[in-house]
């Protein structure tokens, strides 16, 4: 009895003017506003498709990314914030594994399909240039009314050949010292301002601090050194040190010297003296956990740190251990591919102006440091925890060599840098067999 009854209802209300349309499209949109959780792999779509006045449906962009964990959620707020905020676009975005996305989007962009807009590394960007695989922005910057002077200048002529931006930086990241306020307390090293006393800002300075903390607080490790991504503390203390991976013309390897022999063997020391544990495959949960009293790690792991109110944590610049305050560092970028149509071009300008501008904020919380200047200097993001340290540590950031060579050269040298600190091979003969790798990169 129940079933007919609204069986007859649905009749009448056809016959009264369609508004079952109308009933039926307010279900629709309830139902795709409540769809189920998100994963890697998944495509996702934030918002619902809203049409643009006069019934005009909204221009739809694919935006490609590879950003997991809690800088996806930022990145969903981010998506379903602009497509509720205007009607004319619907930006649905697919997430996908890091340690494949750069070979699935050279792909698209060599095809000629995929993205309408993607995030990309900016040291990724070169190969894509040269292959005229994704446009220049600067005319597509002035139709939409963007303003890349907005942007930090030292971000901007990264992403820059001849004068002209292929993409627009969205953030700086590198790495801050992150240190346990209770193990420090422990190990007699924490300031009244709860800041750590790291000793004298040297090599053997801070070696000499660690081995305070081993005696102190033997059950946890002093330092957790990143290992399995060895290239990016290496970096850090390598140019701290004043050394460069290239000549200045980036023609040839600058790598055999005595600034990264010296660098080498401060890790080698930590090591073998166990102040680091080498066979650690996990160091950010090794610190998160509480078992290291410190940790480099990277600013956009602040949010997840920071959150657990039960983790004693503090934030700090890297330590001066090799004489200057200049790290590795690197930023995400967003590109138009050079197959896309001159409207949907315009479509993902405007979604990029946004996520730059109106979604900073959003994006500064994930803890990267907004490239955008208006946005890393207000309230807003300044206000949140040490982020204005983030701020002084951005303008020491060193960025990779500008060359399309530079995947191969960076995944050389993980690899090379790898077998010398877990095979324990001379780091001179080491060092010597990666600048000649690195050149023959270079000459091909």
């Amino acid at each position: 009895m129940q079933v007919k009854w609204r069986v007859i209802v649905i009749f009448m209300l056809i016959k009264r003017g369609g508004l079952i349309v109308s009933l039926f499209s307010m279900l629709v949109f309830i139902g795709t506003g409540c769809s189920g959780t998100f994963g890697g792999n998944a495509e996702q779509s934030a918002g619902s498709k809203v049409p643009a006045p006069g019934n005009k449906a909204p221009v739809e962009i694919l935006f490609w990314n590879p950003f997991g964990g809690g800088e996806g959620d930022y990145v969903e707020q981010l998506v379903q914030g602009f497509n509720t905020s205007q009607r004319e676009i619907f930006v649905k975005q697919l997430r996908l594994e890091s340690n494949e996305y750069y070979v699935k989007l050279t792909t698209a962009l060599s095809s000629g399909k995929g993205p309408d807009v993607a995030a990309t590394h900016a040291d990724r960007l070169l190969p894509f240039v040269k292959a005229k695989q994704i446009m220049p922005l600067g005319g597509l910057a002035t139709e939409t009314g963007f303003d890349f002077h907005e942007v930090e200048e030292a971000n901007v002529r990264n992403v820059s050949l001849d004068g002209k931006p292929y993409a627009v930086p969205i953030d700086t990241h590198f790495h801050m010292l992150y240190y346990n306020k209770a193990i420090l307390k422990k190990a007699g090293l924490l300031n009244e301002d709860d800041t750590p006393a790291l000793g004298e800002a040297s090599p053997e300075g801070f070696i000499r601090m660690l081995q305070q903390i081993r005696l102190k607080v033997p059950d946890v490790q002093p330092i957790a050194v990143n290992t399995p991504f060895f290239q990016e503390p290496f970096l850090d203390l390598y140019y701290e040190a004043g050394g460069d991976l290239l000549s200045p013309d980036r023609t040839k390897a600058a790598i055999h010297n005595d600034k990264a022999l010296s660098v080498l063997k401060f890790y080698q020391k930590l090591y073998a003296s166990r102040l680091a544990d080498l066979s650690d495959k996990t160091p950010w949960d090794s610190f998160h956990e509480g078992k290291a009293a410190l940790w480099f790690g990277g600013v956009w792991e602040a949010g997840h740190h920071l959150s657990d109110k039960s983790l004693p944590v503090g934030i700090m610049p890297l330590p001066l251990i090799f004489g200057s305050s200049t790290q590795w560092g690197s930023s995400h970028t967003l590109v138009v591919p050079a197959y896309v149509n001159k409207e949907k071009q315009l479509a993902a300008m405007t979604f990029i102006k946004y996520f730059s501008e109106a979604g900073g904020i959003t994006w500064g919380q994930a803890g990267h440091v907004p490239a955008n200047r208006a946005v890393a200097q207000s309230e807003a993001y300044r206000q949140m925890p040490y982020r204005k340290l983030f701020i002084e540590a951005q303008h020491h950031v060193k960025f990779a060599p500008q060359t399309d060579k530079y995947t191969a050269i960076y995944t050389t040298l993980s690899e090379d840098l790898q077998n010398i600190v877990l095979r324990g091979l001379d780091p001179e003969e080491g060092l010597a067999a990666l600048e000649k790798k690195i050149n023959d990169i270079l000459a091909n």
